[in-house]
């Protein structure tokens, strides 16, 4: 701003503004540059990689995807991630998961909001090398510090019972702190179990989830729900909770 400064004044006397007026100018477009800076900060520390827009998504692309409109446009409020909600994306793949994950991102980093993005096997990968050189504890903060986590991918591997612990770490320290979790998935919660090593329980806590399943004249394999009380709920991991359920966001959602 210093470096502008005599042209922004010359346009201020070209405007005939007051010294006020003129100070009121500066002032603004001062804001205005440190605020996109810091947006661009959040977003270079993210890993996002793209800015997506909702423009980016072809909701023309089936009718199902129009029903769904409303809802997704609902989440770029990011009303969710003032409750300390949490957010799956259940699909096939090639249905949108991550692309909708990253739209989100890309809107809370210019809500100045800090986000970073992971895939499940880097997050854990990178967890599993930090307990070598005993850095677990701090490097954890990589991913229960940001106030939106978004975990890409979860379910295309199965995790061995150290990773399953790691992964469960994460999620239990941000849900104890309220901090906003997006989990994009091909599985549904039905079949966690067989993702999670040996895991007699399944911890979950305010997940709304979306369904984009591509199938169009089956249901959805996916039971969605949400618990508005935000509590911690345990339940066998092949059966999603019954008490207290509350309808998620669950529709089928065909990629062709």
């Amino acid at each position: 701003m210093s470096q502008q400064l005599d042209r922004i004044l010359s346009e201020a006397a070209v405007k005939g503004f007051s010294l006020a007026q003129a100070l009121e100018w500066l002032t603004d477009l001062e804001l205005e540059s440190r605020n996109a800076h810091a947006i661009e900060r959040r977003f270079r520390l993210s890993k996002l990689q793209a800015q997506h827009t909702i423009d980016s998504f072809l909701f023309t692309h089936h009718s199902s995807r129009m029903k769904m409109k409303p809802r997704l446009l609902r989440l770029l409020d990011l009303e969710f991630l003032r409750k300390g909600t949490n957010l799956v994306l259940i699909g096939n793949p090639g249905v949108g998961k991550t692309l909708l994950a990253k739209m989100i991102g890309w809107r809370a980093c210019q809500a100045n909001v800090r986000v970073f993005f992971t895939t499940a096997m880097d997050m854990l990968n990178y967890l599993l090398a930090s307990q070598v050189d005993h850095s677990l504890v701090r490097k954890l903060r990589t991913y229960t510090d940001p106030a939106l986590l978004i975990i890409d991918e979860l379910g295309y591997l199965s995790l061995d019972q150290p990773s399953s612990n790691l992964f469960f770490q994460v999620i239990s320290t941000r849900h104890s702190q309220k901090r906003s979790t997006i989990i994009t998935t091909n599985t549904p919660f039905s079949e966690w179990g067989n993702i999670l090593h040996n895991s007699i329980t399944t911890e979950c806590h305010s997940f709304g989830t979306v369904d984009l399943s591509r199938h169009r004249d089956r249901p959805s394999p996916c039971s969605a729900w949400t618990n508005p009380s935000g509590a911690f709920s345990r339940f066998p991991a092949r059966f999603p909770p019954t008490r207290g359920r509350s309808p998620g966001w669950a529709t089928p959602f065909p990629s062709a």
